[in-house]
């Protein structure tokens, strides 16, 4: 039972089997006769030390690689905030820019269109001006044309009248 007991222990605590006593003295009589348990002091504290200082070491390395890694998240997480904001201000610009073009561009649009319904405006105003003076100088030319032609031929144009208004009656009763 010990040779299987120091087998278990060495493979529990990882050392070779060079570092742990093969045999363990499992006790001896003593001059009083009582049955006294004992280990052999030097090797049960050597392998008991080396075990602590083993443990010891892990533990530390893993705190230090726990410490690593905790370190290398905070630089990694304050280089995407810097990166956020990089991006952030950049965007910002961009969007200031664009609505800065954007509301040139459109102040230029408003000009030109202003324009245009200007030139339009005033182009039927001339337009409307000239056909009022060519219709008025067409209603005097009429109007003295009729004049004459009444001086001229009375009978005619009484005749020419009674004529028109039977016709516009006649239509008008239909």
């Amino acid at each position: 039972m010990a040779a299987k007991l120091s087998e278990f222990t060495r493979r529990l605590i990882g050392f070779p089997a060079r570092e742990l006593p093969a045999k363990m003295d499992v006790g001896h009589v003593s001059n009083s006769g009582s049955r006294e348990l004992l280990m052999s002091s030097t090797d049960g504290e050597f392998g008991m030390k080396n075990l602590a200082d083993k443990a010891a070491r892990e533990i530390q390395d893993k705190n230090l690689q726990a410490e690593n890694l905790q370190n290398r998240l905070e630089k990694d997480v304050a280089a995407v905030k810097n990166d956020i904001a990089a991006l952030t201000d950049q965007i910002t610009d961009a969007l200031n820019s664009f609505a800065g073009s954007a509301q040139k561009q459109a102040r230029r649009g408003y000009k030109q269109a202003r324009a245009n319904v200007d030139s339009a405006v005033d182009d039927l105003s001339e337009r409307g001006g000239a056909m009022m003076d060519a219709a008025q100088d067409a209603a005097s030319s009429i109007e003295e044309t009729l004049e004459d032609v009444i001086t001229q031929r009375p009978l005619a144009t009484v005749g020419l009248a009674l004529g028109l208004g039977f016709l516009i009656g006649a239509t008008w009763r239909r």
